[in-house]
This record gives C-alpha cells, sequence and structure tokens, in this order.
C-alpha cells in the first residue's frame, strides 16, 4: 500500500453535498420529466500527497463525480473547493487557469488520445496552451518526460496506435504530468489493462506521486487493486459515499453491509484464509428513481422499517471510519 501519510491543515480538496442530476424529457414538447441522479450529496476531502480510492460497482457514479470536480461537467448543486478556492463558481479564463493544477488519467487510453497527433505533440499541447517555451526547448522536456513514464525519447515521434495498452496509459499519464498538476484524478486507468501490466502503472504512479508530490483520487471497480495504493477508500453506492475509512481499517473491519459483500468477492488465494461469499440478491436500482430511505435497502439482509423510510447520514461510527448506515445509530 502506498505509504505517503495524510498531511495535517486545510484540505487540497473539499466536495459538500456535490450533486450530478442528468434530465430525463418525454412527451410531444420534450418536457423534463424527471431526472437521473447520478452523484446524490457526496462529500470528500483529500489532503495534500494523499491518495483516496473511489470504488463502487459500475454505474455508481464514481466517474462522473471526477469529471465533476474538474468541472468537466458542471455540477446541479454542491461545492467544491481546491486550495480553498470555490471551483464552482469560476468560469473561462479562471478556469482554465485553474486546470494547470487539476487533471485527469482517462480509462480508455486509446480513446483519450487524437490518433492524428504524434506521441510528442499530445503530451506538449498542455505545455503549448500555457506556457510560451521555444520548440527546442519544448521537445527536450517532452522526451524526459516520455523516458520519466518509462517510454524511450523515439516515442515522440511516433502515432497512439504504434503502442500497447499500457504504453498509450503511460502517455496519458504523462500528458497528465506536463503542466506539473497537484491533484490527478485517475479514472479506472488500470482496468482495460492486462494484469501482468496493471502492477506496472500502478508502481509507476506510486513513484511519480513521491516525484512530483502529486494527490491522486483513485477511481476503480476492483478493490484489489486500489487496495496498493489508497491511504484512504470510499465506497460510493447509487451516487452516495456510503463508507469511508484508512485502508487497512476498511480491509478489516468493514461496517456497511454493501462493502462487506464487495469485499467478499475478493478472490483469495489460501483457502484457508477464504470467507464466506456474500450473495447480493437483486439489481442496483435505477439512478431515476432510486429507493426511499435507505438506497441499499432493497438489497441488505439487515433492513429494518427505518431504513425503508430514512436515508441514513454519513457518521463517524468509530475514530476515522465513517459510514452511511443505521445499524450502528441505532
Amino acid at each position: 500500500m502506498n505509504q505517503a501519510k495524510q498531511a495535517g491543515g486545510a484540505p487540497l480538496l473539499e466536495i459538500t453535498n456535490l450533486k450530478k442530476h442528468y434530465p430525463i424529457h418525454g412527451g410531444i414538447f420534450r418536457r423534463q420529466i424527471g431526472s437521473v441522479k447520478a452523484v446524490e450529496d457526496l462529500t470528500l476531502t483529500l489532503q495534500q500527497g494523499e491518495t483516496v480510492g473511489l470504488v463502487g460497482e459500475s454505474g455508481c457514479g464514481k466517474s462522473t463525480a471526477g469529471r465533476t470536480i474538474l468541472r468537466l461537467t458542471d455540477p446541479t448543486a454542491g461545492s467544491i473547493r481546491f486550495e480553498g478556492q470555490d471551483v464552482t463558481s469560476i468560469r473561462g479564463e479562471k478556469l482554465r487557469q485553474l486546470r494547470q493544477n487539476m487533471q485527469m488519467v482517462f480509462q480508455d487510453p486509446f480513446a483519450s488520445l487524437n490518433p492524428k497527433m504524434m506521441v510528442g505533440h499530445i503530451v506538449s499541447e498542455p505545455i503549448r496552451n500555457f506556457n510560451r517555451i521555444q520548440e527546442k526547448a519544448l521537445t527536450e522536456e517532452t522526451m524526459q518526460l516520455l523516458e520519466r513514464v518509462g517510454l524511450p525519447a523515439e516515442a515522440y515521434y511516433k502515432y497512439p496506435h504504434e503502442f500497447s495498452g499500457g504504453q498509450r496509459q503511460r502517455i496519458g499519464i504523462a500528458r497528465s504530468l506536463a503542466l506539473k498538476p497537484k491533484l490527478i484524478i485517475a479514472d479506472e486507468p488500470v482496468s482495460a489493462l492486462d494484469v501482468s501490466v496493471q502492477s506496472q502503472v500502478l508502481n509507476l504512479l506510486q513513484d511519480l506521486q513521491d516525484e512530483f508530490k502529486l494527490t491522486y483520487l483513485f477511481i476503480a471497480h476492483d478493490l484489489s487493486v486500489v487496495k496498493h495504493i489508497s491511504n484512504r477508500i470510499g465506497v460510493m453506492y447509487l451516487g452516495s459515499l456510503v463508507e469511508i475509512a484508512e485502508t487497512d481499517n476498511l480491509y478489516r473491519s468493514p461496517m456497511h453491509p454493501y462493502t462487506q459483500a464487495l469485499l467478499s468477492a475478493i478472490p483469495v488465494p489460501d483457502p484457508l484464509k477464504r470467507k464466506e461469499r456474500i450473495v447480493l440478491q437483486g439489481d442496483v436500482p435505477s439512478p431515476a428513481n432510486p429507493p426511499s430511505g435507505c438506497a441499499f435497502h432493497p438489497r441488505c439482509v439487515h433492513a429494518t422499517a427505518i431504513c425503508r423510510d430514512v436515508r441514513p447520514q454519513l457518521h463517524q461510527a468509530a475514530p476515522g471510519h465513517q459510514v452511511a448506515c443505521h445499524l450502528y445509530t441505532i
């Protein structure tokens, strides 16, 4: 696991009650008849230098949350503060300047790279957009960056299709580092890669974090992957955070029934250490029509009347361990 310690003081990133709803239109006049609640009341902080993992099933809203934090899509409500500045209230040039410090590594390393551009131009494009630098110096700086992520300098003159999936993801990482940002949101950066390549990319991200003093929000659906890079892990279900704790605590003592089910699904080579698999019944409810009360109650074996009627709030149930579950409030 990443050994970087959580720093004290004001958080680098502070997200409060973040919502992202997508309107549903219907009828002859295409009026809004509902909304898809992709992210609902997400509250999260990241300290300088730490890695926070964000996990959950596909469709739980974690990727939407990452894009909304970077203002690649506008939030419906809530607050996003980066170094104390409200990201949701700025527009135009101020937002453009802020993005120098907030970058993203995308899930699909091929779809996120322009196939018509040389790799060197892809990686150096952010520098061209923000800094005035002579072409020779820019080329040298870009080649050094490519070498730092494990690619030869000659990769500058090649095109994305000439590289493997792992190499293309290294190109994406190099591009995200070009402006020396403080925060990188990694949206499932290894899920499209072979298992043998995943560990290489994870090790690279950790080395870069130490070298460039980076803070990561690491989005993934694989709990076994996120365990090795995160200081803290937040678990999302149907757009909301249901549990967050330090990595060791979460794996040792998961509290929320959903987290317990996710952890029980992780393969364990040693049969003597395997735990009974918790199989969730039913499907994930539609974010366009979420259940009342606790969103997880239709699939929870511990659900009671209060779970169906009252939505639990995220609260501290143990030191450094927050959970949104009525089992720990009654």
